[in-house]
């Protein structure tokens, strides 16, 4: 039997939705219409051809129902007369709608008898489950407590029972120390840690080894990393080619680590990143008392968070408005995303297409950031910045920088004195008639001079000696460079000046913000207040009644942050604890982070999230003891082996196994570092330089390129600090951290990608800087085991992967080094090498295993 398109469309739907499922308007149907179809025809003031399909009721015209053969609505959308604009609808959505219609065309619950004009919000965006309230669930008991070792566990146990599923064995002690060290600090474990957790055999061992690693300095250089990716830092401000640098942009990257490692509560890390220059209590024109109280300094500088999005106003754009516009909202995305989990950049422009998102929600929350940005009055970044000086230090450099103005006017009076003295000898070689009106010509502005003075000069050029000194007497031109040498030198002890880049308001400015049509700022539209997107706002909370500031801001974005951390929000925790679960587990509970709305994944552990969720708040928005909880788990210290998981779950949803996955790009650069023993552990301060060398890598060291050649030097140990600090420019990356999939923030990362490529392999087999390290590793071992070749190639074991080498590994290792010293040795003995080059055959070939093991997947991949 041959199928119509319509009859084989209708099976589709029959297949995804079920042979006897009932489709209603307002589940399966109005999610389509809205995503194609209602933004003209329904939520504009005025509906497109008069159709307005946002109820059923109003559809009267354009539907048979029991025949969708027969329905005006399903012809059009065949023929593709419509949608007009945007994506056609699928062929299963079509195919929705058909078996709605063929059923009657139901819907759930009476609607109602009218609409306003504009969009709605139904009650099932309403009870979408990201936006209900955080209910902590009860811990389920109905599992085998034996393999419980925390509460996550349950719920974990709970979900993979519905597949018959059970945890996989618990990793061995080498495995997990590797494990969780890469995890927490971003570094390997060294071997005489790896022995002594091994060889621990007390219960509590494990949970003093995370302790120890929470304690450590790396954790919060480690985990700042994953919030700079969320809230898109970097070093540059992107937007146009320039990719200008942003000198100060370090100071929040500090700011970040420094919280981090205190287990400064979330609710204040929020409420100072959103709104810290209102709790400082300073404006535009009043930040310097807060330099002076430390606590006060680091409120002010946390605004950075709000000053990240790529900015390219201070790079002189054609039109400035537009840019800061632009600049507000790449802004408005990376907030939104990073704290609540949602996508609202298209209602800039227009309701959102598939989340209960309205324009007017949109200009109404983007009004609680106006009076910071004041976008008619933009500041552009350089005028953003605060400086640090003290009082006294800004009197001491005043005090400094006018002896410098006085010994810069006598070098300058010193120059005139000698060029006048050489004018007095020059002039004496012109025709004495010309001399008058010649010392005239000299003596007059140069933009009064008449056309003959010109001439005049012109005619005597060398006579003129009124600038360029050491043409005429260079041991008199130095000792005018010595005096400005003096003034120089005198600068130079001047305190240095750092700056804050930090967003603040000025003092009682309220704008007006406006809906803008079509997102365009030049068709501002009705005035909107300040507020919460609709969906979220509750009733009976007043989220953005301002608060009261010392500084005289308007206190809306402290307003707004207090409600955000209130507890009461629905996303802010949800979004945040599913984040640092997708960073321990390698999957998220939502593996969509940065979207919960309706394009994103639906969570696979529901109550699991909200109980995490509940536990981070109730425990004070501390981050350190939600780490033990997870990590405690037996689902995370599950070995990543487990063949009925592979085969029931194979994207590991349930959790059943650890999930293998790869070193990121960070802990891959900064654990090749480790191990050769190189790695330049000081911490804070402004970031290494990066420069593109003359192969195209972009690589650590001081830039020394123009505009026809690329070349890098050596910057000595910045070259070898944590790659957290290394400049990270958006038009940039660092070559070893690009190929690794290190993001670039356009405007931020909500999950990272992780992809295997040829370039990591071509990497591996070519780039400098693992040749070098590999060298250096080589080095290392040779150093601390001058004669043993079998000790030398454990230790590398060791320092690696974290266990020693098995008999057929340094068998195998010790042919492939023999066979390779004999091939180096004939290699070097065809030919000619350099003066001052002594080849070592030896050690060349233990570099190139060292290479190989550095390109395993043993050495790659966290188990």
């Amino acid at each position: 039997m041959k199928l119509t398109p319509a009859a084989f469309l209708c099976t589709l739907a029959v297949i995804s939705h079920g042979a006897d499922a009932v489709l209603t308007f307002e589940k399966d149907v109005r999610p389509i219409v809205k995503a194609h179809c209602t933004h003209c025809h329904g939520e504009e003031e005025k509906a497109k051809g008069d159709v307005d399909l946002r109820l059923r009721r109003f559809m009267d015209d354009l539907i048979t129902p029991g025949d969708p053969a027969k329905s005006k609505l399903v012809e059009v959308i065949r023929s593709g007369d419509m949608p007009e604009e945007g994506k056609p609808l699928t062929a299963e959505q079509l195919a929705i709608i058909e078996k709605w219609i063929a059923q009657g065309a139901k819907t759930s619950k009476p609607e109602p008898l009218a609409l306003a004009p504009g969009p709605m919000i139904s009650d099932e965006d309403r009870a979408y489950w990201a936006f209900q309230p955080v209910k902590r669930p009860a811990v389920p008991r109905n599992v085998d407590a034996s393999q419980m070792r925390t509460p996550v566990d349950a719920f974990v146990l709970a979900k993979m029972a519905e597949k018959n599923l059970k945890f996989a064995p618990e990793a061995d002690r080498r495995t997990l120390i590797r494990r969780v060290t890469l995890d927490l600090t971003g570094l390997l474990p060294t071997p005489e840690e790896v022995d002594a957790f091994v060889a621990d055999k007390s219960p509590l061992a494990y949970e003093q080894l995370v302790d120890c690693l929470l304690a450590s300095k790396n954790y919060g250089e480690r985990w700042a990393r994953h919030w700079l990716d969320v809230v898109g830092y970097a070093d540059s401000n992107g937007f146009s080619e320039a990719d200008s640098v942003r000198p100060h942009a370090w100071r929040y990257r500090d700011y970040v680590i420094r919280s981090m490692n205190d287990d400064k509560p979330w609710s204040e890390f929020i409420q100072e990143q959103l709104a810290g220059d209102e709790l400082a209590g300073v404006t535009h024109a009043s930040y310097q008392q807060a330099v002076l109280d430390p606590k006060r300094t680091d409120q002010l500088t946390a605004t950075a968070f709000m000053k990240l999005a790529p900015d390219g106003t201070g790079d002189g754009p054609e039109d400035q408005k537009l840019a800061a516009n632009q600049t507000i909202a790449e802004q408005m995305k990376v907030m939104t995303s990073s704290l609540m989990g949602l996508t609202v950049a298209c209602a800039q422009c227009h309701d959102h297409r598939y989340d209960p998102i309205t324009q007017a929600d949109y200009y109404r929350l983007r009004a609680i950031f106006d009076p910071a940005y004041f976008w008619q009055g933009w500041r552009s970044p350089n005028n953003r910045l605060y400086s640090l000086y003290t009082p006294e230090e800004r009197a001491k450099a005043n005090e400094i920088e006018k002896k410098v103005g006085d010994i810069n006017r006598e070098a300058q009076a010193m120059s005139k004195k000698f060029l006048d003295e050489i004018f007095e000898v020059e002039i004496l070689k012109l025709p004495e008639a010309e001399r008058p009106a010649f010392r005239e010509a000299r003596a007059t502005a140069k933009d009064k001079q008449t056309a003959e003075q010109k001439a005049l000069i012109k005619k005597y050029p060398s006579a003129l000696a009124t600038y360029s000194l050491d043409l005429y007497d260079k041991k008199k031109q130095d000792l005018v460079l010595a005096k400005m040498a003096e003034g120089t030198a005198l600068r130079g002890t001047k305190p240095p000046e750092g700056f804050v880049m930090a967003i603040t308001e000025v003092k009682q400015n309220m704008p007006p913000s406006h809906l803008f049509n079509r997102g365009d700022h030049e068709q501002p539209k009705q005035v909107v207040e300040p507020g919460e997107l609709g969906i979220i706002a509750q009733p009976d909370i007043e989220p953005l009644k301002p608060v009261k500031t010392i500084g005289g801001s308007t206190g809306r974005r402290l307003a707004y942050a207090q409600w955000l951390t209130s507890g009461k929000h629905p996303l802010v925790a949800r979004t945040l604890v599913n984040r640092f679960w997708l960073n321990h587990m390698g999957r998220g509970i939502v593996n969509t982070p940065g979207d919960f709305g309706r394009l994103g994944e639906l969570p696979t552990h529901p109550e699991l999230l909200d109980y995490l969720a509940d536990e981070f708040v109730k425990g004070g928005w501390k981050l350190k003891p939600l780490h033990r909880l997870i990590l405690l788990s037996a689902a995370y210290r599950q070995s990543s082996v487990n063949d009925p998981s592979l085969r029931a779950d194979p994207e590991n949803k349930l959790y059943a196994r650890f999930k293998l996955r790869r070193l990121d790009a960070e802990a891959l650069r900064d654990s090749m570092l480790a191990a050769t023993g190189v790695l330049v552990p000081t911490s804070y301060g402004p970031p290494s330089g990066i420069g593109r060398d003359p192969q195209g890598r972009v690589v650590t060291g001081i830039d020394k390129g123009t505009i026809t050649a690329n070349k890098v030097d050596p910057a000595g140990e910045a070259d070898f600090r944590r790659s957290i600090y290394v400049q990270v420019r958006r038009s940039r990356p660092v070559t070893v951290l690009d190929t690794f999939d290190a993001p670039t923030m356009t405007p931020n990362c909500e999950m990272r990608s992780q992809t295997t490529v040829a370039p990591q392999s071509l990497l591996l087999m070519n780039d400098t800087f693992v040749l070098e390290n590999a060298r250096r590793l080589a080095d290392r071992v040779v150093k601390e085991y001058p004669t043993d070749p079998r000790q030398q190639l454990d230790r590398a074991w060791q320092l690696l992967f974290g266990k020693h080498a098995t008999e057929a590994d340094l068998t195998r290792s010790l042919a492939y080094v023999e066979a390779q010293t004999k091939a180096l040795k004939d290699y070097h003995h065809s030919i000619q090498h350099a003066k001052g080059v002594v080849p070592n055959p030896p050690q060349e070939a233990l570099a190139s295993l060292c290479q190989i093991l550095y390109s395993s997947n043993r050495f790659l991949y966290v188990e």
